[in-house]
């Protein structure tokens, strides 16, 4: 009796084996969100394992291009929504209408039907502010984009690399946007005589703030809210003329092979329990009623959103990197 509950055991065990299904998820989710949303996924849909290949926005966008002759790639989860509006005029994404997608904002998702994409959250850029840095050096505290362009900001300020960050892009092409093209880059030339280093992560900036390597990280607000909760002499400055801001979105991509389960965590993505978690992290997200106030973030990051054409964004993204990399790259971090 023993060996035949046993042998049953062990079949149970191969057939579950031979039933478990992998997604290969590429991914710019920050690396201390992805453990939460993978554990929450996992209890719903147990027998879908998730690899993880994760990398800056600016990289990852990049990477999937670099592969449309042979995509690697089952699902995107967690990419700025002007990149995969970018790898959608490539022909890259599967259109999919996920369970309870009619309970999220309309404004957060593909307006196409059905859609090609669906949003997460909206990640901002926001200012980390070293005050015990700022203090020894007599440093300002900066209430606006426009200060960090005066002389007393001079090599105090690191900022992401748009071409890499997708933090930075956003940065840029708020700017583009809310000062107009030749304001803007003439405001990036001011800005530039003050930039110490441009890094390859949005993060990086501001955990260089909170070290004391500069006194101003131009990051985004988890980053500010998440370092400043850590213990880090920072504050978290929404620039008073508007924010640059990007929507985290998912995507499952045409050439999948494992189409049920890419379906089950975009289904996933848009439920009250993910976004609660999405939450967590950001101040505003897809579904209704869940979001709440950062507590390191003084002000109303969804207030603060500047007016933000994706299409516009998505269409002159090459240009805008081509543009800005010709001006200001000498003084990118090497890769």
């Amino acid at each position: 009796m023993l060996r035949r509950a046993l042998f049953a055991a062990a079949l149970a065990v191969v057939a579950g084996t031979a039933n478990a299904q992998e997604l290969t998820v590429y991914t710019a989710l920050e690396a201390d969100q992805i453990k939460a949303y993978q554990a929450s996924f996992q209890k719903a849909y147990p027998s879908i394992k998730i690899k993880w290949v994760r990398d800056s926005t600016g990289i990852v966008t990049a990477k999937l291009l670099a592969e449309k002759a042979a995509p690697k790639a089952d699902v995107v989860f967690g990419l700025a929504a002007t990149s995969l509006m970018s790898l959608d005029k490539e022909g890259l994404l599967q259109a999919y209408v996920p369970v309870g997608l009619d309970k999220i904002k309309a404004s957060m998702r593909d307006p196409a039907n059905p859609p090609k994409w669906v949003g997460m959250d909206i990640w901002a850029s926001a200012i980390c502010f070293n005050t015990v840095e700022a203090e020894k050096k007599k440093i300002p505290a900066p209430a606006s984009w426009a200060d960090l362009a005066k002389p007393a900001y001079k090599g105090q300020i690191a900022m992401p690399n748009p071409a890499s960050s997708g933090t930075g892009y956003l940065m840029v092409a708020g700017w583009l946007q809310m000062l107009g093209e030749e304001a803007g880059w003439k405001y990036m030339d001011a800005l530039h005589e003050n930039i110490a280093s441009y890094t390859h992560s949005g993060s990086k900036p501001c955990r260089q703030a909170a070290a004391g390597e500069y006194a101003v990280g131009l990051s985004f607000e988890y980053r500010a809210n998440r370092t400043k909760k850590d213990g880090a002499p920072i504050e978290a400055i929404l620039p008073k003329e508007g924010l640059g801001w990007d929507m985290e979105a998912s995507a499952i991509m045409a050439a999948t092979k494992q189409l049920d389960a890419a379906k089950k965590l975009l289904d996933w993505s848009v439920t009250e329990e993910a976004n609660k978690l999405y939450a967590q992290n950001f101040a505003v997200v897809a579904y209704p009623g869940v979001q709440a106030k950062l507590e390191h973030v003084k002000g109303d990051v969804e207030a603060q959103l500047a007016k933000n054409d994706f299409a516009w964004s998505a269409t002159h993204r090459e240009r805008i990197l081509a543009e800005w990399t010709k001006r200001y790259d000498g003084k990118s971090e090497k890769k």
